[in-house]
C-alpha cells in the first residue's frame, strides 16, 4: 500500500490507521485510573472526577486540538514538529528555532519511557497469577527482541498490527460495557462539575492532572504519524478509539465504586474487570498491544532523527533501508541509544508505578511547543483572524500550562532522566548554530567569472588530466555562485584539469518526498551546475543520482554530452567520475569568544562522531576524495614576536 492509497479511506486504511497510530494513547488504560487512584481513599468524588477529568481531557486535547485541528497542518500529508516548523520556519526569522528544538527533543525522550511503561503494566498482569513473579527480566527480554528485531524492518509484521489493535480497543470495549451494565450510575461522571469539584475541592486535586494527562500522552505521537495513514483516517478511526477507551475507564470505574474496599491495596482495575477465566488472555493481548505501541514510539523517533539531519538539527547518522517501503528507515545508532534508555528505565524504576509518577513531563512541553508553530500556521498560513488564533491559544495554553505545573513535581522522581533530554537539545542545539556560523564564513565568487580560467585549465595538456568528470558539492543555492573553496581545490597548488566541471547542489525542500533536478549549462559542455531538489524526508543517494541525471542527459542528446568521451576505455566501461568533497578542521589560528569557542568546539567534536560526508550522501569512496582545509574564523589579533639578539 503506497502513501497515496493510504491518504484515501478505505477498509484496508482504516486498519492500517488503527495499527500505526494509536500505540501509545491506546494502551493509556493500562495505568490511567490505577495512577489516579493510586493508594488515596476510593471515593466518588475521586473516581467520577477522574473519569471526568479523562473525557474533558480527551475530548479538548486530543479530539478538538490534534484531530480536528492540529491535522489539518499537515505538510503534504506529513506531520509532527519538523514538518510544521518547515511550513511555518520563514515566518519566524529565527524565533521558532528553540521552540522547534525542545518539542523534538521532549518527543524523542518519550520514545524512552512509553515501551518500558506500556510493556511494564501489561505483564504486570500476570502477578495477579502468579504472585512475587519478576516481571523486569521479561519486560527486557520483550525490549531488547523488539529492538533487536528493528534492522529486519517492520514491513511484514505491520500487516498484522491492524487486526491486533482491532481485537486490543473491542476487548477494552467489551470490558468496559461488562462493568457499565451493572453499575450504570457511573455514566454520570461525564459531567464535567466532577471534573472541576475534583480539581478544586479534593484536597491537592489540582495535582491529580500529572496522572490524568497520561490519557492523552500519545497525541502528539498521532500527529507525527500523520503522513502513514493521512488524516481523514485517522480522524474516522478516532472515533471508535475514542469509544472504546471512554467505555473502558467508565468500567473500571464502575468496578472501583463497587468492589466493597476503601483502597486499591496494588490492584490495577484494567485487569481486575476481567473475568478469571479471560485473565491469561487479556494478559496476551495487553502485552502485544504494548508491543505495537512501543513500534510506533520507536519507528517514529527514527522518522524524527532522519528529518532532524535534513533540516540540519542533528549530525550525519548511518541510515538504512531495511524494506522497500517508503519511508521505512533504520537507524542503528538511534536504536542502541533508545535500547539502552528502555534497558535503564525498567532497571531503575522497576515497575510501571514508578514510571508513572515520572512519565508525562516531557510530552507536555512538546505539546506547549506544537501550540505555539501551530498558532502561526493559523496566522500565516491559513490567514485565520488574529483575534481567534488568540483565543485558541489562551484555550489550549491555559489546558497545557495546568498540566505543566501539574507534571513538574514529577522533576524530583527523573530528575535524571532531564540528562539525556539536556543531551539531545544540546546536540540539536550545538549543531544548528554552528552550522550559521561556518555558513557566516563561506565566502562565494560568480562562476561565470570563473569560466575562463576552468576552459583554459580544461584544455591545458601540460597538466595531468586528474579526471574526466569532477563533481564537487556545493552550497551555493544561487544558479551562478560558487563557494571560494571550491575554485581554490580546483586551481591552487596542483590543478585540478577535468573534461567536464559539474558543480552539485543539493536543494532541501519543505516538502517530504520532493526528487527531481534542474540542469544549468555555465559553458557549453565544460562547466555545468545541477541543482538536486530533496524532500525532508528523502535519504539522499547522490552518486546514483548523478549518474542517473548524466544517463538522462546522454538519452536526451542535451549538452552534447552523447559526442563526447566519458573516460571509459576498452578496459573499463565505467565513466570517468570523480567527487571532492572538501572538509573543514578548526584551526589554531583562531581567537574566538567563549560561546563560539564552544559552539565551534562542540561542533566539530560531533563532526568526528558522525559519519563521513561521502556515506551520508551516498558516495563510493572509490570515487571520492576528501581535502582537509583549515578553517580560520576570527584570526588571532596582532601577534608580538621580537627577535633576541646575540
Amino acid at each position: 500500500m503506497n502513501a497515496k492509497t493510504i491518504q484515501k479511506v478505505s477498509a484496508a486504511s482504516l486498519l492500517v490507521a488503527l495499527g500505526i497510530i494509536y500505540g501509545d494513547i491506546g494502551t493509556s488504560p493500562l495505568y490511567v485510573m490505577k495512577s489516579i487512584i493510586a493508594d488515596r481513599r476510593i471515593t466518588e468524588l475521586l473516581v467520577y472526577g477522574g473519569i471526568s477529568c479523562v473525557f474533558w481531557t480527551l475530548t479538548f486535547q486530543t479530539t478538538f486540538k490534534y484531530v480536528l485541528l492540529t491535522l489539518s497542518a499537515d505538510n503534504n500529508g506529513e506531520g509532527g514538529v519538523f514538518s510544521l516548523y518547515a511550513l511555518v520556519r520563514r515566518f519566524g526569522k529565527g524565533k521558532l528555532i528553540i521552540p522547534t528544538i525542545l518539542g523534538a527533543t521532549t518527543l524523542l525522550a518519550d520514545g524512552i519511557i512509553t515501551p518500558p511503561i506500556s510493556v511494564a503494566s501489561a505483564v504486570e498482569g500476570l502477578e495477579a497469577i502468579v504472585p512475587d513473579l519478576p516481571t523486569v527480566p521479561i519486560v527486557i527480554a520483550i525490549l531488547s527482541g523488539l529492538f533487536l528485531f528493528q534492522r529486519f524492518g517492520t514491513q511484514k509484521v505491520g500487516y498484522f498490527f491492524g487486526p491486533a489493535m482491532v481485537v486490543w480497543f473491542s476487548m477494552l470495549t467489551v470490558l468496559g460495557v461488562s462493568q457499565i451494565i451493572h453499575h450504570p450510575d457511573i455514566l454520570k461522571a461525564l459531567n464535567p462539575m466532577y471534573a472541576y469539584q475534583l480539581l478544586v475541592e479534593y484536597p491537592h486535586g489540582f495535582w491529580l492532572l500529572g496522572a490524568v494527562f497520561l490519557c492523552t500522552t500519545g497525541a502528539e505521537a498521532l500527529y507525527s504519524d500523520l503522513g502513514h495513514c493521512g488524516k481523514e483516517n485517522i480522524r474516522i478511526t478516532w472515533i471508535f478509539v475514542k469509544i472504546a477507551l471512554l467505555t473502558n475507564y467508565l468500567g473500571q470505574g464502575a468496578w472501583l465504586m463497587h468492589q466493597g474496599n476503601d483502597f486499591l491495596n496494588g490492584q490495577n482495575p484494567f485487569y481486575q474487570i476481567m473475568p478469571q477465566w479471560f485473565l491469561i488472555i487479556g494478559i496476551v493481548i495487553a502485552t502485544l498491544a504494548a508491543i505495537i505501541a512501543s513500534q510506533a514510539l520507536i519507528s517514529g523517533s527514527f522518522t524524527l532523527i532522519n528529518e532532524a539531519i535534513s533540516l540540519n538539527f542533528w549530525p550525519r547518522v548511518a541510515l538504512k533501508n531495511p524494506t522497500n517501503l517508503k519511508g521505512q528507515i533504520y537507524i542503528p545508532s538511534v536504536n542502541t541509544i533508545l535500547w539502552a534508555g528502555c534497558v535503564l528505565m525498567i532497571l531503575y524504576f522497576k515497575n510501571s508505578a514508578h514510571m508513572e509518577a515520572a512519565y508525562g513531563f516531557s510530552i507536555t512541553i512538546a505539546m506547549l511547543m506544537t501550540t505555539l508553530l501551530l498558532s502561526y500556521y493559523l496566522v500565516f498560513i491559513k490567514k485565520v483572524k488574529m483575534g481567534w488564533v488568540a483565543i485558541m491559544l489562551f484555550v489550549f495554553a491555559m489546558i497545557e500550562v495546568s498540566f505543566f505545573v501539574a507534571n513538574v513535581v514529577k522533576i524530583k522522581e527523573r530528575w535524571m532522566f532531564l540528562f539525556f533530554e539536556l543531551f539531545i537539545f544540546m546536540v540539536m542545539y550545538v549543531w544548528y548554530y554552528s552550522r550559521k556560523i561556518n555558513n557566516r564564513f563561506l565566502k562565494f565568487t560568480n562562476l561565470i567569472e570563473q569560466t575562463p580560467m576552468l576552459k583554459e585549465l580544461s584544455e591545458d595538456d601540460s597538466i595531468p588530466k586528474y579526471s574526466t568528470h569532477l563533481i564537487y558539492l556545493s552550497k551555493a543555492d544561487k544558479t551562478y555562485e560558487i563557494e571560494e573553496k571550491i575554485m581554490n581545490s580546483i586551481f591552487a597548488k596542483k590543478p585540478k584539469r577535468a573534461d567536464v566541471y559539474w558543480f552539485l547542489h543539493i536543494n532541501r525542500t519543505n516538502e517530504p518526498f520532493t526528487l527531481n533536478y534542474e540542469v544549468v549549462e555555465i559553458l557549453d559542455d565544460k562547466v555545468i551546475k545541477i541543482i538536486l531538489n530533496v524532500g525532508f524526508r528523502v535519504q539522499p543517494k547522490v552518486e546514483l543520482y548523478f549518474k542517473k541525471i548524466v544517463q538522462d542527459l546522454v538519452a536526451k542528446k542535451e549538452l552534447n554530452l552523447h559526442i563526447r568521451p566519458d573516460g571509459s576505455t576498452k578496459y573499463n566501461a565505467e565513466p570517468d567520475y570523480k567527487f571532492v568533497i572538501i572538509e573543514k578542521f578548526l584551526s589554531v589560528e583562531n581567537d574566538f569568544e567563549f560561546k563560539d569557542s564552544w559552539l565551534l568546539t562542540s561542533y566539530f567534536w560531533l563532526k568526528r562522531l558522525a559519519i563521513s560526508d561521502e556515506k551520508a550522501f551516498g558516495l563510493d569512496k572509490s570515487d571520492v576524495t576528501v581535502e582537509n582545509i583549515p578553517m580560520v574564523y576570527v584570526p588571532v589579533g596582532k601577534v608580538t614576536l621580537e627577535q633576541k639578539s646575540n
